[in-house]
């Protein structure tokens, strides 16, 4: 049997996992809460899982009868139970939010968290699956060893190359192309279609084995030309360069976001060079390891770590706002394969090497080795998000995290003795000055703003820049906000329709807290939720007035994802305002625009409340969707244009909205909540401000029919966040179509 089949299955593999990570963890957010928290959950059980498995599966095959029949059946299995999952896992987490939801109101569960919860029932719900992918690959390993033991020395890195290519085409297929025309639970429906007919295939092939190929051979450890000191401390390297890179991963988001932007496909980009840099190092690894006679490994791999560790600092250069690229996407892509492209090269040729390295072929050394480095990319990205970002810079905490990889290459240095120590000595300086320098000359992008204020935390990089009006509020440098009185209408249009004196208010998306602050001019009880700790330490920075606010009893603010504080919530609101982050296309942003989100919304609003959902922008099929879904959620809607002349009011109820003159609108403002809406203009009363809203109303029907054929949006379909297939097909022109006056609602930077 050729081992030729092995890197076909690893291929289709490895396009799986890589679809069950980004679905599964979407639909965790979904049942769960869009939360830092939550994501690190289940990335850590998705990591874990594997881990547990590359180590159990490597004890596995210690047992000298497993055949490589016997290796291949298990294979076989293990990809229809991976597959199985793919079906029942959306089940299953659905499942687990109306149960953590019960059980975290009952005392007898009372010491444990939402997060707690949510975390236990992920893992109970993932790890099966999980590991079954992390024992894969010692068992492929074990039946290459009894089919080819000539060619089984670097097995490992024979189907990690084979598992990088399909885990690129795993995200670029599902991202640009699968998810928008399938929706998630389609796009899982092929994966598990895949994983059966990779069970299927190693099935046949372990029945067409033939006699001579069932004989086992031993286990012993075939050399593979480096001596026994370039073994040494492969498992601190492989955990060091686990826990930095995946560390830097978060980093990345941070730098880059500014230069591509909020959408799902900017963050499937991130993802995307990295497995095509990681694909070309081990390729040019397996290249190398076939081509060159087996010799100790002298100061060229000892250069490889040196180097490693000053690219993981190149991000820092291309982050600088000062780099002459220009500001579009084609030159965002450009700083991005810039930035990593190098370091994510290297460390695709470095991490299968050092396997081949600790494993010399050996299963179960492979698996320990596997395990480790998986371990390191468990705890990467909890070191980096919860400990470094918070408290460092972008900057600083790329340095922090190459610390281990310098520590790699200086030793790896010292104990290299070819061609002698002054060339080790002159490598060393000369990484360590490299390094001070990408320290010492970029800029951070915060520094492009004179007037500036900054916050971090787990979650991102906050900036409030910008004096007077032109006051901005940026997240890791995206434009969210700025001072303009739609804001303020988000708070007073429905307040002012309500039938009824209002008595409490609930903000969804704080913001720079101007519909907070316009909502507790009526003097009624006011929660607003935000997602990010950090945004609402910067009120002040907007509002001279935010201490005196935050001051009353009935100014309430929570962190917290806004989905799953309805679910918890056990008040009902007269008004619930939703203003979600821009882009509409923004990534996540779906999940406040579906119709199991306003399924949420109608169990929290009283009977006569009102949903004023704002919507900036979109092409038709995102605009007809998005009006779909409200609709078939609430018997009442009706659409404004803005003060401003541009994006739109959505309100909603259960109960006829009443039919308000601007004026008998503005008779209903307490004399503050006046004040508060004429603060900014444009206009000079009250019914001026209210006439430019009322009078540009919108019937929902014409929206609904500038694409008859979009869908409803649902979480299983975000057609707002994918979209380029059906551009690609038919051009279109992102339009607003509420008004002439057309302007962007994500601000040009000051």
């Amino acid at each position: 049997m050729a081992i030729a089949w092995f890197f076909a299955l690893f291929l289709v593999s490895g396009f799986c996992s890589l679809v069950y990570q980004v679905v599964w963890l979407r639909l965790a957010m979904a049942q769960f809460g869009v939360t830092t928290p939550l994501v690190s959950i289940v990335l850590s059980v998705f990591m874990g899982g594997i881990a547990l498995g590359s180590w159990a599966a490597g004890r596995l095959t210690r047992r000298g009868s497993l055949s490589a029949r016997t290796s291949l059946r298990l294979y076989g299995g293990l990809e229809a139970l991976i597959g199985l999952g793919g079906v029942t896992v959306p089940a299953a987490l659905a499942l687990g939010r109306r149960a953590v939801g019960s059980l975290s109101g009952q005392d007898s569960w009372g010491s444990l968290g939402h997060y707690e919860l949510a975390g236990l029932w992920i893992a109970l719900v993932l790890i099966v699956f999980c590991t079954s992918m992390g024992a894969t690959v010692p068992l492929a390993m074990h039946a290459i060893r009894r089919l080819a033991p000539d060619q089984s020395a670097r097995s490992f890195s024979f189907l990690y190359v084979a598992n990088v290519v399909g885990a690129v085409l795993g995200t670029l297929l599902s991202a640009f192309i699968l998810i928008e025309v399938l929706g998630f639970r389609g796009t899982l429906l092929v994966a598990a279609s895949l994983n059966a007919l990779l069970a299927v295939t190693a099935v046949l092939l372990a029945m067409r084995l033939r006699p001579e190929a069932l004989t086992t051979t031993s286990d012993e450890p075939r050399p593979i030309g480096e001596t026994s000191s370039d073994v040494k401390g492969t498992g601190a390297m492989l955990f060091a360069t686990g826990l930095a890179s995946m560390g830097m991963e978060v980093v990345w988001v941070r730098q880059f976001v500014p230069y591509l932007g909020t959408v799902v496909y900017s963050f499937a980009l991130i993802l995307g060079v990295y497995l095509v840099a990681t694909l070309i190092g081990s390729s040019l690894y397996r290249w190398r390891s076939r081509r060159r006679a087996p010799r100790e490994a002298g100061t060229g791999w000892a250069t490889a770590w040196l180097v490693l560790a000053c690219a993981a600092l190149l991000p820092i250069l291309l982050g600088d706002p000062r780099i002459g690229l220009g500001q579009s996407l084609p030159a965002g892509v450009l700083r991005l394969v810039l930035g990593i492209g190098l370091f994510c090269a290297l460390l695709g040729a470095l991490t299968p090497r050092l396997v081949d390295l600790a494993s010399q072929g050996n299963a179960q050394r492979a698996g320990n080795a596997y395990a480790i480095n998986v371990l390191g990319c468990i705890l990467g990205p909890l070191f980096a998000g919860f400990v470094l970002l918070p408290r460092l810079s972008e900057r600083w905490s790329l340095c922090v995290l190459s610390l281990p990889i310098f520590a790699i290459g200086l030793g790896v240095v010292q104990r290299s003795q070819r061609p002698g120590r002054a060339r080790s000595a002159a490598l060393a300086v000369g990484a360590l000055a490299t390094a001070a320098l990408l320290l010492w000359w970029p800029r951070d992008f915060e520094t492009r703003f004179r007037n500036r204020e900054v916050r971090r935390d787990y979650s991102a990089t906050v900036m409030a820049v910008g004096a007077g009006k032109n006051r901005q509020l940026l997240v890791n440098g995206v434009g969210m906000t700025k001072l303009v009185p739609i804001t303020k209408m988000m708070a007073h249009l429905p307040l002012a329709f309500l039938d009824r004196p209002p008595r409490q208010v609930l903000v969804i998306c704080f913001g720079m807290g101007t519909s907070f602050r316009s909502a507790r001019s009526w003097g009624v009880r006011t929660t607003a939720v935000e997602l990010i700790p950090s945004v609402p330490q910067l009120f002040h920075y907007f509002h001279a007035d935010a201490s005196a606010v935050l001051s009353s009893p009935d100014a309430v603010v929570v962190i917290d994802d806004g989905r799953r504080f309805l679910e918890r919530s056990n008040e009902r609101y007269d008004v619930i305002t939703v203003d979600p982050p821009p882009p509409v296309e923004a990534a996540g942003s779906s999940l406040l625009y579906s119709t199991e989100f306003y399924a949420l919304v109608r169990e929290r609003l009283q009977p006569w409340g009102i949903l004023q959902q704002w919507l900036p922008a979109g092409d038709q099929p995102t605009v007809s969707s998005f009006t779909r879904a409200l609709t078939s959620s609430f018997p009442h809607v009706r659409v404004f244009s803005s003060v401003s002349g541009w994006g739109a009011h959505f309100l909603a109820s259960g109960q006829p909205i009443a039919k308000l003159t601007a004026a008998e609108a503005a008779t209903r403002l307490p004399p503050a909540a006046r004040d508060d809406l004429l603060e900014w203009g444009p206009h000079a009363s009250a019914e001026a401000q209210f006439a430019a809203v009322t009078d540009a109303e919108i019937p929902p029907a014409r929206l609904v029919d500038i694409a008859p054929g979009a869908p409803v949006l649902h979480d299983d379909r975000p057609i707002n966040e994918y979209f380029l297939v059906r551009r690609w097909l038919r051009p279109t022109r992102l339009s607003y179509y509420f008004r002439r006056d057309l302007t962007p609602y994500n601000y040009p930077l000051p």
